[in-house]
């Protein structure tokens, strides 16, 4: 018989909605041995059963909820199934857009929770950042070599968070070779993508969208790509007629990927600079020195990690855009970016609004973004929205 767990009076609510986290305070005792991974049974106050759910015992989110069918087992089926879930989501945005490379899993948006997967050209990428994507990690990857039976799979479980699960921090092959790198191809752009070293999984395919749209703002501009990581908002500006890009970061590693990509599109290298500096100085700098741009895109890293930072990275945004918007000339583009989920869409464009005001500029919002289609949210989990943009128009 399987562990099981009983919430507190009235805090069956969220699971009755479908919601897949139940929070420490939630629960009001538990009954059987139960290791950190394991699956439990999950029953309101009064007796009746509301879901399974992968146990932490470390966690404040202590159960992540795997079904909600009592009669569904966690087993190696399950995994296959949610497999072929995900993909008949996906295939028609892979298929419309020629995708070599896209998002497999969104975690609990896609019913696994904790756990990303992406893929590379003919390799998968996992990412198990809870005890219970640790726990069956092994059916994890049986289901992925059904499914992809010619691909190599690669963990890149190198994961801050994971240590709220007890967990430590891990890189490694679990299936067939890896190479360092490959190349995929969104929108007729082709992409080195650095597997073992690379951000996130290798690569940010939540922008494609965005990066489509700042193709159709860039020509005749003069473009500052910030935050540049491997240039890619650089390759889209100057497929779209950019008069010349500086890609900006601190990384040497990712400007060089960065150089190399505008080489492999075929791009004019001439109208390309690489500059390794921290946004914030450069920013100041070209203010002080009355240097301008026709266009700027702002796609800076998570400010935001506890709703503790919540203020502080307000600060921080507010301060990035408004000098951003100093150094545009007249009518500029500012492409601006959080990838912060505790940060609000409302309370995103306040921020710019407030950079606006500071700056002493009136702006335009032209355009919404957010993260590409095949990072989808569930109805039943809003927390699966995290990336929003905006298109500015700055006078």
């Amino acid at each position: 018989m399987s562990a099981s767990v009983i919430l507190h009076p009235g805090r069956e609510k969220s699971l009755l909605r479908k919601h897949p986290w139940i929070f420490a305070s939630a629960i009001k005792e538990h009954k059987g041995v139960v290791r950190n991974g394991d699956t439990v049974d999950i029953f309101a106050d009064n007796g009746e059963f509301l879901a399974k759910g992968a146990w932490s015992t470390q966690s404040q989110i202590q159960v992540r909820v795997w079904t909600f069918d009592r009669q569904e087992v966690v087993d190696n089926g399950f995994f296959l199934r949610k497999l072929d879930q995900a993909m008949a989501l996906r295939e028609p945005i892979i298929l419309q857009h020629s995708l070599t490379g896209y998002r497999i899993v969104a975690g609990e948006s896609d019913g696994l929770p904790g756990i990303t997967i992406d893929k590379y050209a003919n390799v998968i990428v996992c990412q198990l950042l809870s005890a219970g994507a640790e726990k069956h990690r092994k059916k994890i990857v049986w289901a992925l070599t059904k499914r992809f039976p010619d691909c190599s799979i690669l963990e890149r479980s190198d994961v801050s968070v994971r240590a709220k699960e007890g967990l430590p921090e891990i890189i490694q092959t679990l299936h067939g070779e890896v190479p360092d790198e490959v190349i995929i191809e969104e929108n007729g752009i082709k992409i080195i993508v650095d597997l073992k070293q690379g951000h996130k999984t290798g690569f940010y395919l939540d922008q494609r969208d965005s990066r489509a749209t700042a193709a159709t703002y860039a020509k005749d501009k003069r473009v500052l790509n910030c935050f540049s990581y491997t240039g890619t908002f650089a390759c889209y500006a100057l497929k779209g007629g950019a008069t010349s890009v500086v890609n900006m970061d601190v990384s040497d590693n990712a400007l060089a990927t960065a150089k190399r990509n505008i080489e492999l599109n075929d791009l004019d290298s001439a109208k390309a600079s690489f500059v390794k500096q921290d946004v914030f100085e450069a920013l100041r700098e070209y203010r002080d020195q009355g240097t301008k741009f026709d266009m700027i895109v702002l796609d800076p890293p998570k400010f935001v990690d506890s709703k503790a930072s919540l203020t502080r990275a307000c600060r921080g945004y507010k301060d990035i855009n408004m000098l951003a918007m100093k150094i545009l000339n007249p009518g500029g583009i500012l492409l601006t970016f959080s990838c912060s989920g505790l940060l609000s869409s409302d309370l995103f464009q306040k921020v710019v609004a407030d950079a606006a005001l500071d700056a002493n500029k009136t702006v335009h919002f032209l355009q919404r973004l957010g993260q590409a289609a095949d990072h989808p949210v569930a109805s039943n989990y809003p927390e699966g929205f995290y990336l929003k943009g905006l298109v500015c128009s700055v006078s």
